[in-house]
């Protein structure tokens, strides 16, 4: 090869070479296809500048912006059975598991934390719609029960922000159980008088929205919000009609008195903190109460890995 190869090519390919934008820049998105730069977007909480969409948040984040001062203690959730029906579709229910463990860094779909929202001991379970897109199966289950015990242990609100498909196909009827589990868990919870808040996001759908996420003392959900148990489109060919315009959407939703209000993620954090100080004004705020296995008795048996049978 002459020098020209082995100099000059290399110099002028240098020259015209375009310059590779990171994908993480940048972020679509999907109601009104504007391109909003990754920093602006996380700075508005994941809200859309320009239509006021409201994008999904991680979990993290919303914790994060949720308890005073961003403090909050994670609680370690019990263990399940793993893959207990050995489902297989196109793939092993074990295999799909061990993916979104590896892609989201959690055991399950719901993560389960407590610390003080204005000032207000309370306990917050938040959907990871993420892993399976936030599918309700056994682990979710125990956590809403976790969650929901830890809330009676302290004497605290419990508020549980639902974003999800609905039940885990995959699980079968142990996930469908986890409709009755859940909703008997907060039904304890009431009868202790403590109060239970349902925030719902995009989307609360199927057997979440058929259990505890309908029954909160206080239902709230953000702008734009898809909330229904069934799909428009399955609704629509089912019964032969044009369903109304904004159906299963929040704003609907409030206008046919099935929620309380619809409340912008910027504003959540106040609202719930003049709700929490509200519904606790006669009971102090007491010192958070750690779970232990002394005052957790019923704790489950070790989770089995998934094989290849």
């Amino acid at each position: 090869m002459s020098w020209l190869s082995n100099l000059s090519l290399p110099k002028i390919r240098d020259l015209v070479r375009k310059t590779e934008t990171p994908e993480t820049l940048w972020d679509k998105c999907p109601e009104c296809e504007q391109m909003v730069f990754r920093r602006d977007l996380e700075a508005a909480m994941y809200v859309c500048p320009h239509c006021g969409f409201h994008l999904r948040i991680a979990p993290g984040a919303r914790l994060a912006d949720l308890f005073d001062d961003g403090t909050y203690s994670r609680i370690e959730l019990p263990d399940v059975l793993v893959d207990p029906l050995r489902f297989r579709d196109r793939k092993r229910y074990g295999d799909r598991l061990r993916e979104a463990q590896s892609k989201t860094g959690e055991k399950d779909a719901m993560i389960v934390a407590h610390g003080k929202i204005g000032g207000v001991n309370a306990v917050a379970a938040v959907f990871n719609f993420d892993f399976m897109g936030g599918s309700m199966g056994a682990g979710v289950g125990e956590a809403i029960v976790a969650g929901a015990r830890l809330a009676m242990l302290q004497e605290s609100p419990y508020i549980v922000f639902s974003a999800s498909g609905g039940a885990r196909m995959q699980e079968g009827i142990i996930s469908l159980m986890q409709m009755a589990r859940t909703t008997a868990a907060i039904i304890e919870l009431k009868e202790a008088r403590l109060p239970y808040i349902s925030v719902l996001t995009n989307p609360t759908t199927g057997g979440v929205t058929a259990s505890f996420a309908m029954i909160g003392d206080i239902a709230i959900a953000e702008p734009g919000a898809v909330i229904g148990f069934a799909g428009q489109r399955v609704i629509e060919e089912t019964i032969r009609e044009q369903l109304p315009e904004g159906f299963q959407r929040a704003e609907y939703l409030l206008e046919h008195g099935m929620l309380d209000m619809v409340v912008p993620r910027a504003e959540l954090r106040d609202r719930l903190a003049t709700l929490l100080n509200l519904l606790m004004a006669d009971r102090g705020n007491q010192d958070p109460v750690l779970p232990t296995p002394a005052n957790d008795p019923d704790r489950r048996r070790p989770a089995r890995a998934p094989t290849d049978e």
